[in-house]
């Protein structure tokens, strides 16, 4: 029973990738076998209590995170060569790995390259949440004198400026007012 659950799972979210729609109960039966829009209902009840997919306010079956999520399949060794196991481990959406607080969080795209020691280069995106407390030592987005930038927070002897990556860029310390906008929390590179 639990392998006919997942094996329908599987054939709606791959009707889901195709079409970027969930299936009707009709398009269901077809892609399940089941004989019965009652058949269907009662599958999707179960889905729904294995939160697997849910429904709208209007009732209508909706994708949740699972229709999103990669698999994790194991571990890969980064010192030396060692036997790799492809194993199931979980499913993760990038949401759920990379942002906290969805409500705060945006991307940027970097220009520059005053952070490359941090291992943030031209081309790269950062997600960066709002309204984080900003300790010494993160990287914030900041506004100083009136001019956005990208650095490292740093607070010394009651002091507070930002700091580079990159021993070509001095340290700027504000004229006027710093105010920091966000801390980042993840970078997105492409190969």
């Amino acid at each position: 029973m639990v392998m006919e659950i997942k094996s329908s799972l599987r054939k709606i979210a791959a009707f889901f990738h195709d079409h970027d729609r969930m299936p009707s109960y009709r398009e269901i039966m077809k892609l399940t076998g089941l004989r019965s829009t009652n058949s269907v209902h009662r599958l999707i009840n179960k889905l729904e209590s294995a939160h697997m997919l849910r429904r709208d306010s209007a009732r209508k079956i909706v994708p949740n995170n699972f229709f999103r999520a990669i698999p994790l399949l194991g571990y890969v060794e980064a010192g030396f060569p060692s036997p790799a196991e492809e194993e199931l481990l979980d499913t993760v959406t990038l949401d759920e790995f990379l942002i906290n607080n969805k409500e705060a969080t945006y991307m940027l795209n970097v220009t520059g390259d005053s952070m490359l020691g941090a291992g943030i280069l031209p081309g790269d995106i950062v997600l960066v949440e709002r309204g984080k407390t900003a300790k010494d030592g993160d990287i914030v987005i900041a506004e100083v004198d009136g001019q956005w930038t990208m650095k490292y927070l740093r607070k010394r002897g009651g002091k507070i400026y930002l700091e580079a990556a990159n021993a070509k860029y001095k340290p700027i310390i504000p004229r006027g007012e710093l105010k920091v906008a966000a801390v980042v929390t993840s970078v997105i590179r492409k190969y």
